[in-house]
């Protein structure tokens, strides 16, 4: 609270000087001077203008670059082809870096190399022999000496204070500028350094594929040993359990069960559709039914007796036709046809058999092939963990075959890649510098406008600081008001006038000497006498002049406020700059603040808090607890508190004691028993010591002042 109270009372006293400025002399004084001042402003432009001639012109070239993503296709991976390509986006951190890529010093370096800029004194200030400018500006601090430079560092150092790249703005281009006294070599260096960046783009491109062709190489010709071993460790395995693979990718054991279960099949089919034919064909001839089955109707036999059978029948519907059924003819035809039917009959009977002995064959296949069945089942269960051992050595073979296959193909795109016209740089030039023949420094008009400007306002300034200087009275505080005409002076010796009191008295009743030898023990003392209240012993005893003369005192020699309170009779703001301002009973109250509440006094460098317009609940007003907190903040604000407590009878002394620590008595008489009996209430009433000064007469060392310890 103490800072800001002060800074607070600084803007009260900075807004009472500015209320008390008379502009209209402020302004009769520039008029005054208006000659003085344009004949400054125009020197100053002219010294510019020859200033600018003289100084070397210097000329800028500019080459834009626009970032991009500028992959190509034919250079992309075989798997990534068929795919789309993806658009990456380039965010404006990566823009940013690479601005300060531009800006390196490996480019700088790569560029000052190439061109030469290094033979160059633009470059190199050594070149025109020692500065005696720079060597006087680095034995002060101002610079440094090139001499103490290495040729590189003096070259590199000219060179980046001369180049300059930045991203244009809501865009992914990076200008690049440059500024040389030759225009030429400006828009050289700009384009040089914009291709430059993209061979700095290209190498580290080619540099990554370097280095990634260099590992693989060494990963190829580990991966190749490896496959190999588990290639060979797989067949050694193989070779070692016989578990040679014949056809399918399986193994001479599998391919056998699967031989064999396919004939076990076969069999079981032949003998199942055997029986079933000579079931059928022996139900058939049981039943007398016409015999036309496949089998039958395929023997040689069977057809030719089936077509006998066929012309013979012909012949009896053809001779049943004339001849009666008696006829030897009609039973020859008969006989003949009986006679074929049991050839037929026969001869499907010798099917039958043929089929059944065909069934039985199948069947007696079928238990021999299950017998060997059985015994490959069994030498397959003895292989299977076999198997399992070797099925575990391919799949390694197999893994680290084909990782080398595609540590094969990525070193064959990165040595294809290895070359710097392969690699697109994720940059291209949009435009190129050209030759300014305009020069970018100095700008002769705005720098003449400037100067002038300047020296227009130094003079305007110079001027107004004199005048308000001129305003300033005798006690140093910046910008205080002047007396109003017809306020008492001081007389002789330097000694600040009191209120409407003779020349050689200070204050009604109490001798001057006395109250600024009390003034100078108590800036002696220190911190220990920082708070004083001044407390009449009775009415009209000059209470409220001794608190004014005794501040004033103390403010000669540092910050001193004095504050009114003495609600009873206030009479501080007779004094102050702003009779009208508000004071502690509106602080209390909040109705103001501390910047509202501190004004000065007309005659000196003091400040005064005044009772306030608002004063009129004494007692409330002094009971409030804000005004323990105003009084803590202002006199930690200041380096002496002085309080007008008015008249001892009726005021609160046990609340003043609260509030300061020393009193000050201004008392008719010292040994007067009112004036003893009232020192001993403020004692009582818990103040550290009691100074009494006696109105009227001297102060004298035994009786004129009286101390005591509470």
């Amino acid at each position: 609270m103490g800072a800001g109270s002060q800074l607070s009372t600084r803007l009260g006293v900075m807004q009472a000087a500015v209320e008390e400025v008379d502009l209209g002399a402020l302004g009769r004084a520039l008029w005054r001077r208006k000659y003085s001042i344009l004949v400054l402003t125009l020197g100053a432009a002219a010294a510019a203008f020859l200033a600018v001639g003289l100084i070397t012109p210097r000329y800028k070239s500019e080459a834009r670059l626009l970032i991009e993503t500028r992959e190509n296709v034919f250079l992309r991976p075989e798997a990534e082809k068929a795919s789309e390509p993806v658009t990456t986006t380039v965010d404006q951190e990566a823009v940013a870096s690479q601005v300060q890529l531009i800006l390196s010093r490996d480019l700088a370096r790569n560029i000052i190399d190439k061109l030469k800029l290094g033979e160059r004194a633009e470059f190199d200030p050594i070149l025109h022999g020692p500065s005696l400018l720079r060597t006087l500006l680095s034995l002060v601090g101002i610079g440094r000496d090139p001499m103490s430079l290495t040729p590189e560092e003096r070259v590199l150092r000219s060179f980046q204070e001369r180049l300059a790249a930045f991203q244009v703005e809501k865009s992914r281009v990076i200008a690049i500028e440059f500024e040389s006294v030759d225009p030429e070599l400006a828009a050289i260096v700009a384009n040089a350094a914009a291709a430059q960046y993209l061979v700095l783009q290209r190498s580290a491109k080619q540099a990554q594929a370097q280095a990634a062709s260099q590992w693989l190489a060494g990963e190829i010709d580990k991966l190749q040993v490896k496959v190999a071993d588990a290639e060979a460790a797989a067949e050694r395995y193989r070779s070692k359990t016989g578990l040679f693979v014949v056809g399918n990718n399986l193994t001479l054991s599998g391919a056998q069960l699967n031989d064999y279960n396919a004939q076990i099949g076969a069999a079981r089919a032949q003998k199942a559709d055997a029986e079933a034919k000579s079931r059928l064909i022996r139900e058939a001839l049981r039943s007398g039914a016409a015999i036309d089955f496949p089998d039958i109707t395929n023997s040689e036999l069977l057809r030719r007796l089936t077509e006998q059978r066929v012309s013979l029948r012909a012949q009896l519907a053809e001779q049943s036709s004339t001849l009666l059924p008696g006829h030897p003819r009609i039973k020859e035809l008969k006989a003949q046809i009986a006679d074929l039917e049991t050839q037929i009959r026969g001869e499907a009977e010798r099917l039958v058999r043929s089929l059944e002995n065909d069934a039985k064959l199948a069947d007696a296949r079928m238990g021999t092939l299950a017998a060997g069945l059985d015994q490959l089942k069994q030498q397959a269960s003895t292989s299977n963990e076999q198997d399992v051992q070797l099925r575990a050595l391919e799949r390694d073979a197999k893994s680290q075959r084909d990782l080398l296959e595609s540590y094969l193909a990525k070193y064959r795109e990165a040595t294809a890649r290895d070359s710097i016209d392969a690699a697109s740089p994720d940059a291209r030039v949009i435009s190129t510098a050209t030759v300014s023949n305009t020069p970018s420094w100095p700008k002769t008009l705005p720098t003449v406008l400037v100067a002038g400007l300047g020296m227009l306002a130094l003079a305007v300034g110079f001027t107004l600081s004199g005048e308000l200087l001129a305003a300033v009275p005798a006690q140093g505080l910046p910008f205080a008001p002047r007396a109003p005409e017809g306020a008492p002076t001081s007389g002789g010796g330097g000694r600040e006038p009191g209120i409407a009191v003779p020349k050689a008295q200070a204050a009604i009743g109490v001798p001057l000497e006395s109250i600024e030898a009390l003034g100078r023990e108590i800036a002696t003392a220190g911190g220990a006498g920082s708070r004083i209240a001044v407390v009449g012993a009775a009415r009209n005893v000059g209470t409220t002049v001794t608190a004014i003369t005794l501040a004033r005192s103390l403010a000669k020699a540092g910050n001193v406020v004095l504050v009114d309170l003495a609600l009873a009779g206030p009479n501080l703001s007779v004094i102050a700059t702003d009779p009208l301002a508000p004071g502690m009973a509106e602080l209390i109250t909040g109705t103001a603040s501390y910047g509202d509440i501190i004004s000065r006094d007309r005659h000196s460098r003091l400040h005064l808090v005044t009772a306030g317009r608002e004063a009129g609940d004494a007692p409330a007003l002094l009971a409030s607890p804000r005004l323990s907190v105003a009084i803590e903040a202002l006199a930690r604000s200041y380096e002496h508190l002085v309080i007008d407590a008015g008249a001892l009878p009726g005021m609160p002394a046990e609340r003043f004691a609260e509030l300061a620590a020393h009193a000050v008595l201004v008392a008719s008489e010292v040994d007067g028993l009112a004036t003893l009996e009232a020192r001993e209430m403020l004692l009582r009433a818990g103040f550290t010591s009691v100074e009494v000064l006696e109105s009227g007469g001297d102060r004298s060392a035994g009786a004129g002042r009286a101390q005591a310890a509470a």
